[in-house]
Order: structure tokens, then sequence, then C-alpha cells
């Protein structure tokens, strides 16, 4: 068997020459760690790798295929590309700067985590839900911390999650007393791979670690007062589980600032979306349109209303979102025109 098979490896392009490849298993800023099934190697880009990077995108991420030439003797090497990418989890990076960040790549589930306790955010998680759509893996939402409630308030959990989670699987867990923890294998089986994505404190490392079945990952406790956890994972990394499936564990997000997402509106919003195609008027903006379904469905209660402004103004940001890259790509197209045409005029200069 290919070594490259415990890492997921499903390229069966022939052309690709699988001793040169490696999966990237951990970002820390400028330097990864990469694998080739058997041995691991402290890795950077190539020169000309940067200078032909255009954009952050453009750099390896956790999940990665890489193409490297390896020092063995070292356990070094230098990443000359990215093999094309099945999915990839983009969001905006944090601050005020327009540029996206890679959370990982060609990941197949993604493990949208949240605790059952007052942190549940039904906001947060349609947020989630729809990045996760548009990066074309498969969402799953995992309830943490279930020791700590009732079966009641579990039950009225999972109720509240389903009436946004529409056709996405729930999975309440434990990592304390491990119920529900078999249920999160139906989403990781061997080769394939999950990423766990959510705010600090919801216990991603402790699940880490309950799935590997050692203490891997530092955990820290949360807030009693608001259920508020303190970070614990600084960077990216990926684990292969005992039943070699992989699991990529990623810090806490404050915030989950959407990056692109229209395309997957249908699916995370499908029950909107769907009632929205029925209207009479192709541009209803659902207000006071006659023979508007949306108007209709608010009003019976088959959609809440919180749901359909979320619905809105996930619209509205991601429009905004648009706005920004456009110009920034205006921008940056105007800038390089400008100095091709300075370089122009010098070497006319220089000539004369």
């Amino acid at each position: 068997m290919n070594k490259l098979n415990n890492l997921g490896w499903k390229n069966s392009d022939e052309d690709v020459n699988t001793e040169t490849i490696a999966r990237v298993i951990a970002v820390q800023k400028n330097s990864y760690r990469i694998s080739d099934g058997s041995m691991e190697f402290i890795a950077h880009v190539s020169g000309k790798f940067l200078n032909e990077a255009e954009t952050t995108i453009d750099f390896p991420a956790v999940g990665d295929w890489v193409e490297a030439d390896k020092l063995n003797d070292e356990q070094k090497a230098v990443i000359k590309r990215v093999l094309p990418r099945k999915s990839q989890f983009v969001r905006q990076a944090a601050g005020l700067k327009t540029e996206a960040q890679l959370v990982a790549a060609n990941i197949d589930s993604i493990f949208i985590v949240n605790s059952l306790n007052h942190d549940l955010n039904l906001r947060r998680i349609e947020r989630y839900i729809l990045s996760a759509y548009e990066s074309g893996a498969s969402p799953v939402v995992v309830l943490t911390k279930r020791d700590e409630c009732t079966e009641e308030q579990v039950t009225d959990v999972i109720a509240q999650v389903e009436e946004v989670a529409i056709g996405v699987p729930i999975v309440a867990i434990s990592s304390v007393t491990k119920e529900g923890i078999e249920g999160l294998f139906d989403y990781l089986a061997p080769g394939r791979t999950g990423a766990l994505l959510g705010s600090s404190g919801v216990g991603k490392s402790t699940l880490v670690n309950t799935l590997l079945g050692e203490e891997i990952q530092d955990t820290k406790g949360v807030r009693e007062s608001d259920s508020k956890g303190r970070h614990t994972t600084t960077h990216r990394e990926m684990f292969i589980l005992p039943n070699k499936a992989l699991l990529i564990d990623t810090p806490g997000m404050r915030e989950l600032q959407l990056w692109d997402g229209e395309s997957a509106m249908n699916e995370a919003f499908q029950e909107v979306e769907a009632l929205a195609a029925d209207c009479r008027f192709t541009d209803c903006r659902h207000q006071t349109e006659p023979g508007c379904k949306v108007k209709e469905a608010l009003e019976n209660g088959e959609i809440t209303e919180d749901r359909f402004q979320s619905y809105l103004k996930l619209q509205r940001e991601l429009a905004f979102e648009k706005r920004k890259q456009d110009q920034k790509a205006q921008l940056e197209e105007k800038n390089k025109w400008k100095q091709i045409s300075k370089q122009q005029k010098n070497k006319f200069k220089y000539r004369s």
C-alpha cells in the first residue's frame, strides 16, 4: 500500500511522482510540518513559490498536499507547489484588512463545535454551516458537554439547532462520559479528513484527546460566569486517529467573518430559498409584495423572524464583502499597471 494512503491520499493521477508528495500536518507562521506517511519534515516554501504566490490563499494550509524536495538526512524540506484542492475553508482574516485566511484544505467533514451550555449561539452556527457548504466539505454540528446537561435540556437544544441546521447531522457528545462519541465515527471513516471549528472553550482540544485516547492537546476550562473559553490551541494541526481517520484541530475563533458564501445560501438556508423561488415576482424583497411566499411563511410560523433576519443579514454581509474584494482587486490592478508603466519609462530613459 502507498505510504501516503495513511494520510488520506486518493489521487490516482499517474503523472504525479508520489515520492515527492507530502501532506501538511501543521502550520506555525511561516514554518510547515509535512509528512510523507513514514517520515515528518520541517519545511518552508521555495523562493520561486514566494515570487509566484499572488494571495495568502496560494500558500500551504493544514491538509494540503504538496510537492516538495525532501532532505531525509536532515528531515527538512522545500515546498515547490501545492496540489489542487478538493475543498478549502476560507474566512475573512481578523482585523480591518480585506484579506482571505485559509483555515484548512482537503477536508471531507467540518465539525462545527458548540457547547450545550449558555454559550450556545444559533446565529454563529448558521455562519459556520454557510462557510462549510461554501468550502466543499459536509457540515456536522457537534454539541459538547452533554454530561453537564439534563436529557430534557439536550433535547431542547437539539430542537433549536435543527431549526437552523436544516438537513445537517447533529451529534451531542460528552468527552467525559464518552456518550455520543461513537456517532462521530460515522463521519470519520478511515482515510477521511475532518476539521474541528468553533469558539474557544467549546471542547475541541478535549475532543481531540478523547478521540486519540491520550492527552496530546492542552486544555483549559471556561469561566463559570459566562461559559466563555480561553485559547488553548495556538496553531492548526492534523492528527491520525486510531481508526486511521484524520482530524484537524484549529484555534478558537472569536468571530467568523465571511469571505464568500453566496453560492451556498441555497444549502444553508434551503427552506427560505425554496420559498423565495415560489414568490410571484423574481425580484421580490419579501416585504410588501403581493404573492410573497416568504411573507406568508413568516405569518404562519413556518419560518421564524430571527431565522429570516439572519438570512437577510448574511446576504447583506456577503454583498458588502464582495464589494470590498472587488475594490481591492481594482486597486491592485491599477497599482500593477502603474508599476509596469514606470518600469517601461525607466527602461526607455536608460536606452536613450
